[in-house]
């Protein structure tokens, strides 16, 4: 059972402070930054990632021990400040995790660590939660994570989601796991829309002139022109992106939107200024929850977007073993459970969904029901028909691609 209720104004908290680094680290100024760093770095344009072959990935894990300790990186705000999982670990292995909150973009985080890793030194962590794109990319590229041994992931292998384990950045989990996934669509006021909301064609409607929000993260923004035209934002290239970005540029000339946001569409969503926007499902999933709002998320038939924090282990690690015992831990069910009650990002084992279920049973009353609006909630637990009109990221094999794309889509925020 969760000792801590559903409605500890810390469990409540919104996904603005935690959701602003994470998606800050996929702005295209934080990759034209990261591009400069891979260029200092001697790492810049090395394309696709190199494959391993068995004898390495196999080679890498002989003669490893249990060693008693994992030093852990992770984001701010991304577990519970109490730590209740890792007590539970440590409780039942003897395994002490230093856990860190010292990623705040990926970006700076590859430019820091890059050194080391290129030394082959440690960099004083066992265990990181990296997002998927050009940063994951470069780190898989330069041969600076550990591939994982999955012989020693049973919970993973019996409970995670199949649709964790077909991730195009990293096919069949080779150097990754998620540690929890989010859902870019749009969110609306059916208060102010008097309709319901389908299509990305709605944030082109002449009816709602001047009520749009789009993002001013540009790789968001150009997701959805992407999709808008028919393109596959993982598979497009330059020619997608140049009528992408038409596409979008008629809808800020017909004086559609309002502002391109960052965090602050959530505000002005709730102030009524905008009355349909671009949207990240955790955060109208946290401020109906805390603010009680009535603001519809909906994944337009064109499709949405998702994005994965993983689990990785570096090649430099000094206990790997150890942190492998952690992260098949965070995929016991109950372990998995605990996390999404407190995070509420997309969970990937689904087996969660129940077992928070039989916990809100054991409550009663408010506690009761806002353990439950986190299981029955698609925007933690989404549907597989959900999961069939999300796409991944563009993705790029060097920083050039990078910066044809930045130059592609950045006039239509910056004029």
């Amino acid at each position: 059972m969760f000792h801590r209720t559903a409605t500890d104004p810390a469990l409540l908290r919104g996904l603005t402070r935690r959701r602003l680094g994470r998606r800050d680290a996929l702005r295209i100024g934080g990759l034209s930054a990261l591009g400069a760093a891979l260029a200092a770095c001697g790492v810049q344009g090395t394309g696709r990632p190199r494959e391993l072959t068995g004898s390495e990935m196999a080679g890498f894990w002989d003669g490893r021990k249990q060693n008693g300790r994992v030093d852990f990186a992770n984001w701010p705000l991304y577990m519970d400040p109490s730590k209740p999982e890792l007590a539970k670990f440590t409780a039942r292995t003897g395994i002490q995790v230093n856990y860190q909150e010292v990623i705040q973009e990926i970006g700076p985080w590859f430019a820091k660590v890059q050194p080391q890793l290129s030394a082959k030194e440690p960099i004083g962590f066992d265990l990181m939660v990296i997002t998927n794109g050009i940063q994951f990319g470069q780190f898989r590229a330069a041969g600076f994570l550990a591939p994982l041994d999955h012989t020693r992931l049973p919970n993973f292998t019996g409970n995670a989601a199949t649709r964790y384990t077909q991730e195009s950045f990293d096919p069949a989990n080779v150097f990754s796991v998620p540690w929890a996934s989010g859902i870019t669509g749009i969110a609306y006021d059916p208060a102010k829309v008097k309709r319901p909301i389908t299509s990305l064609a709605d944030l082109w409607d002449p009816a709602f002139k001047g009520r749009v929000g789009m993002m001013s993260d540009v790789t968001e923004l150009a997701n959805f022109g992407l999709l808008a035209t028919g393109a596959e934002p993982a598979g497009s290239d330059q020619a997608d992106w140049t009528k992408a970005a038409a596409k979008l540029q008629q809808q800020k000339d017909a004086g559609l939107v309002r502002n391109y946001y960052e965090q602050d569409y959530l505000d002005a969503l709730g102030k009524g200024e905008i009355w349909i926007s671009q949207a990240w499902s955790g955060d109208i999933f946290q401020k109906n929850l805390s603010d009680g709002t009535n603001l519809e998320f909906v994944i337009p038939k064109e499709g949405g977007t998702i994005w994965t924090d993983n689990l990785a282990i570096p090649v430099t690690a000094a206990n790997p073993v150890d942190a492998l015992m952690l992260i098949d831990f965070f995929y016991e069910v109950e372990n998995a459970a605990s996390l999404a009650a407190y995070i509420n990002y997309v969970c990937p084992v689904p087996a969660a969904r129940d077992r928070i279920r039989k916990d809100a049973a054991a409550l009663s009353g408010a506690d009761r029901r806002a353990l439950r609006d986190v299981a029955d909630s698609s925007l933690v637990f989404p549907s597989e028909a959900d999961y069939e009109r999300l796409h991944y990221y563009v993705g790029f094999d060097t920083a050039e691609e990078q910066r044809e794309f930045a130059a592609t889509f950045e006039p239509i925020t910056l004029s």
